[in-house]
């Protein structure tokens, strides 16, 4: 059977808000657990309320000393390695943007080839000069690629 979906809203009988946070905080702590353990990472937990009169920590204040020291001390290089949201969509923009310019190239070479192929099939050339200029440079690179495999079929 499913559970009922909780409303999140302040909970105003004190008996009942206090219940809900004796639950909850043993289910962080069992979470923050079950995180290291799995995961094998360092981590923490503390949590302060004005039902108890120290704050709970865990897995003790040693251990915590230790996360936060740790966590303190890293270094400007490893929190450069960290791979923040900012940076992340900067280098996806500039990969999606390479992946533009090389289809675009790739879609302009073979519009220069539909053309090649139209004209010597008796259609006119585009009145473009730019155009007809790509597709001059494209005609003479063709005519050297197979110059040069005229070159290899000669020395074999």
């Amino acid at each position: 059977m499913a559970r009922k979906k909780v409303r999140l809203a302040f909970i105003s009988n004190v008996t009942a808000r206090k219940a809900t946070y004796k639950k909850r905080k043993k289910g962080i702590m069992k979470k923050v657990s079950e995180l290291t353990v799995l995961c094998g990472i360092p981590a923490c937990a503390i949590i302060s309320s004005p039902f108890d009169s120290k704050p709970e920590v865990w897995p003790n204040p040693e251990g915590v000393k230790q996360v936060i020291q740790k966590y303190l001390n890293a270094s400007v290089l490893d929190e450069n390695k960290n791979v923040n949201q900012e940076s992340f969509i900067a280098q996806s923009i500039i990969k999606a943007q390479d992946q533009l310019k090389k289809q675009r190239r790739e879609n302009h070479e073979k519009e220069m080839t539909l053309y090649m192929f139209q004209y010597m099939q008796g259609e006119d050339l585009p009145n473009n000069v730019n155009e007809l200029k790509e597709l001059n440079n494209m005609i003479e690179k063709n005519m050297k690629e197979i110059e040069n495999k005229f070159v290899v079929l000669d020395y074999i």
